[in-house]
């Protein structure tokens, strides 16, 4: 597992809860109630922790369970705030943490592609590229509140994009067994035992698709929906760039195989 994927992952204990505070969330099949940004939840307590956190799926709140900060929150808490709370800080305080909470957070994501591309032997010759890629990634993210609250990362994550599409393109050259499916409509598509090693699935909408026992090792997941998808049995083993929050967000068993660095959700079993 590369070196900076521990710092990646969200570690609640070290949180002021920001994902429960900063973020809006509407009233859904994913959230019992809704909420807007920069109001806590109605299930924070005092001390940052979630009330109903081993109860959130039976609650209505599995939209909770699918989130990921990528170790934003913790970060924001300790490091870009000092371990000042938003309970405590003031209201500019806790407006500007709760600005700044999303933008570190998108900064983390891109933070685990380029790690993650980092790792891959096949893209070795793009290495010093992604490695000065990560280093301004790292910089942007540890700018101060009043300079990350203003921060627009959108042009930083095109320029970095078009720099993992090359490592993904390197990684999967001579794997390819079908077409690519980049941006392609398969919500709902049946694909059960599918081939597709190799394969480009970047941003495709699979909500809902039944992926029972497909072969997906090498294949492209960056931004692909997965949402509701069926993945018992399925070899991600290898994927390129899936996250966290996508296999949160799909369905699952004892037979699905990930990467090494994503951890089965605890809901997978409960759903069988």
């Amino acid at each position: 597992m590369p070196d900076h994927i521990p710092l990646l992952r969200a570690d609640c204990a070290d949180c002021f809860g920001l994902c429960c505070v900063a973020l809006p969330f509407a009233r859904s099949a994913d959230f019992a109630h809704g909420k807007p940004a920069g109001k806590p939840c109605a299930n924070l307590r005092e001390d940052h922790a979630c009330g109903i956190h081993t109860e959130l799926r039976p609650k209505g709140y599995a939209g909770c369970t699918v989130y990921d900060c990528f170790g934003a929150g913790q970060r924001v808490s300790q490091v870009t705030f000092g371990g000042r709370d938003w309970r405590t800080g003031g209201k500019e305080h806790a407006r500007q943490m709760f600005e700044v909470f999303p933008v570190v957070r998108r900064l983390h994501e891109l933070l685990w592609y380029l790690t993650e591309a980092l790792g891959l032997d096949a893209a070795r010759p793009l290495h010093p590229e992604l490695r000065r890629a990560l280093e301004q990634t790292e910089r942007l993210a540890a700018r101060q509140p009043e300079e990350l609250a203003v921060l627009d990362p959108a042009e930083h994550w095109h320029e970095v994009a078009e720099l993992l599409l090359q490592a993904s393109e390197l990684a999967r050259k001579g794997r390819r067994k079908g077409r690519d499916r980049r941006g392609a409509d398969l919500a709902g598509a049946k694909l059960k035992g599918a081939d597709l090693r190799g394969v480009s699935l970047r941003g495709a909408c699979l909500i809902g698709a039944d992926l029972t026992g497909a072969d997906l090792r090498q294949a492209d997941l960056i931004g692909a929906d997965l949402r509701g998808a069926e993945l018992t049995g399925a070899d991600l083993t290898g994927a390129l760039f899936l996250t966290q929050p996508q296999v949160n967000a799909a369905r699952g068993g004892p037979g699905t195989r990930l990467p090494a660095s994503l951890v089965r959700p605890a809901h997978w079993a409960a759903s069988r």
